[in-house]
């Protein structure tokens, strides 16, 4: 018996619309294409039922009989947390609609009576890159006025950064400036999210109660979509994890660098997990054994003590090693060091004004330098109380399944530092650079739709990163080689020295050779005199730069939020403006158009 293959049907279209529809659905990613398919079904429903034109036909997301929630993330926190409180809601039997913020009708906010905004800060006081746009319109002079509207707003961020939860403050206090009621209190969650987020969504549910539809949900979803539709979804996923097998953990930086960069190579066989090039990969790491005695060493505390917490009972040893933050610091972690050393400089930075002095003291100190900085008696369950639970990191993913199969890939920077007179490392870097060829590890996939290839093979790419953020092109490459892509590929890569820090220097050499990398540019900031950055060679390629976008490159940036990416959207503005002879307010605007069709993504942290 032959296999039956599944095959596109026929488009019912002519020729010329096809390639319209082509252009128009380009680079959208995947909440915005089921959007659109919501809409086009509307529009058929209005159409076939011509005996009934009197009633108008819903369009998904467009009544106001419901309860809105929108959510904008970065790295899929503010998604999840978005989707438990749509869940939460729906279960409740009130209307609920789901929005990412890229995709919310801003027209529709005027007409809103209960919204629900979930938003993460990042960088330096940023909006998530699906959030700008809406961010903009809300803070910006075309907001209407709202004074029918009730909401809540849900901030997620990290208080070790000075700007912590900066977006979810603004639009709070801009959504009271326009009119609208405050439904429930700001809720600003630390990395321990569901501590604040979970009692968030329950006080939520109270204002929603008048959107109750009886018994069955009322649910007009536009963007809640599963992350690889045409594929079986696997059974892991972050609350499941994976154990994954460890192939290959390979240094590819030299001896003499200052980085230590390692290319990692882990099995997914039998996982049932998919991934797209420009999704990560989650890791739940263990901390450094070492790390976890010296802690019970200091506090003299006994790590076989029983130790029950939020109805789950460990050892303390099993606590600090597996559940808990011990390599960050955050400033409610600072808040319990005060209050049980009674230290008057600790109280005195954590009451006062000193943002850049206490931002300072969270970026530079782990858990055990500030236990010797700020001595303190602290009993087994007080301690695993006061930290904050373990969170998984998550690595842009540097393979793509067409060519290594049931393999993933990642590339990962070993975070050590010596200070305060003791060795200092990332939990999950650290965790990774002890890992041995077959050792399991603990996975799981974050999707990332905004950051994907063109859907058309034959659209250029232009690849701007540094450092690791080199990882998600090695996957981009051997995608558009495995599906024969015919657009050029342009690779903008930087770091410190040549000698010692080209990533994958063999691949892109060969790339080149083949024909499969039609442009590859190199800044090493340290090999001159002066410094040189990825942005500086934007610049002095910004005319073939602009030539590749006004031919409908997409342009692609991944690497560090605060400086890095900042710096390359900074340069790009200045090639618009320069070499398309336009003021730097058009630029800008030209700039945010490519972003907003998604043809300038980024994967940024």
């Amino acid at each position: 018996m032959s296999a039956q293959v599944a095959s596109q049907p026929r488009s019912p279209l002519a020729e010329d619309r096809n390639v319209l529809l082509a252009r128009l659905v380009d680079g959208l990613d995947s909440p915005t294409l089921w959007w659109i398919s919501g809409y086009s079904a509307g529009l058929a429903e209005r159409a076939a039922d011509t005996r009934s034109s009197a009633a108008p036909v819903a369009v998904p997301g467009i009544s106001a009989q419901a309860v809105s929630v929108v959510y904008a993330s970065q790295t899929g926190n503010a998604r999840r947390t978005a989707e438990k409180l749509s869940a939460e809601l729906e279960a409740a039997g009130i209307a609920v609609r789901l929005f990412n913020a890229s995709v919310y009708p801003l027209r529709q906010l005027k007409s809103e009576r209960l919204l629900y905004l979930v938003v993460s800060t990042q960088g330096d006081g940023d909006p998530p890159d699906d959030g700008r746009a809406f961010v903009e319109h809300l803070l910006g002079p075309r907001a209407p006025k709202l004074p029918n509207l009730r909401y809540g707003v849900l901030g997620l961020g990290d208080s070790s950064y000075p700007q912590f939860n900066a977006i979810g403050r603004m639009l709070d206090a801009r959504l009271e400036q326009l009119g609208a009621e405050r439904a429930i209190a700001l809720g600003e969650a630390d990395l321990d999210i569901d501590s604040v987020a979970t009692p968030w969504r329950q006080q939520a549910l109270e204002p929603a109660a008048a959107f109750k539809v009886g018994n069955s949900p009322g649910t007009l979803r536009s963007s809640v979509v599963p992350l690889h539709p045409a594929s079986k979804p696997a059974n892991y996923s972050r609350e499941n994890p994976f154990a994954a097998e460890l192939l290959s953990n390979q240094r590819i930086t030299s001896r003499d660098s200052d980085k230590d960069v390692r290319h990692i190579e882990l099995s997914l066989a039998g996982s049932g997990l998919d991934y797209a090039p420009g999704d990560a990969l989650g890791i739940w790491p263990t901390n450094d054994p070492a790390l976890v005695n010296e802690i019970l060493e200091h506090l003299q505390l006994d790590g076989a003590t029983q130790v029950t917490h939020e109805g789950e009972n460990l050892s303390l040893h099993e606590w600090l090693a597996t559940r808990r933050e011990l390599t960050r610091v955050s400033r409610p972690l600072l808040a319990s060091l005060a209050a049980a050393s009674g230290n008057a400089e600790l109280n005195r930075l954590l009451a006062g004004e000193q943002r850049e002095e206490l931002a300072k003291l969270l970026a530079s100190h782990q858990f055990i330098d500030l236990l010797r900085l700020y001595p303190a008696a602290w009993d087994a369950h007080e301690l695993i109380a006061a930290l904050r639970p373990l969170t998984p990191r998550l690595y842009s993913i540097a393979s793509s399944r067409k060519l290594v199969e049931d393999e993933v890939h990642l590339t990962v920077a070993h975070v050590a530092w010596q200070a305060f007179g003791r060795s200092h490392g990332g939990a999950a870097s650290g965790y990774l650079a002890r890992a041995q060829p077959r050792d399991r590890l603990p996975v799981f996939i974050e999707a990332n739709d905004r950051f994907r290839l063109p859907v058309d093979g034959s659209r250029d790419i232009i690849m701007i990163g540094a450092g690791t953020g080199v990882a998600p092109y090695r996957a981009f490459l051997q995608e558009r080689a495995e599906t024969s892509a015919a657009g050029r590929n342009w690779l903008v890569f930087g770091n410190p020295h040549l000698r010692s820090d080209f990533l994958y220097q063999t691949e892109w050499q060969q790339a080149l050779r083949e024909g499969r990398l039609n442009r590859l540019d190199l800044a090493f900031s340290r090999d001159q005199e002066h410094k040189v950055y990825v942005q500086h060679r934007l610049r002095e390629h910004g005319r073939r730069l602009l030539d590749w976008i006004d031919g409908g490159a997409h342009l692609y940036v991944c690497g560090d939020a605060t400086h890095m990416a900042r710096d390359v959207h900074e340069a790009l503005i200045d090639v618009i403006g320069e070499h398309a002879a336009v003021d730097r307010e058009t630029a800008s605007e030209r700039l945010e158009a490519l972003r907003q069709s998604g043809r300038y993504a980024r994967d940024v942290y």
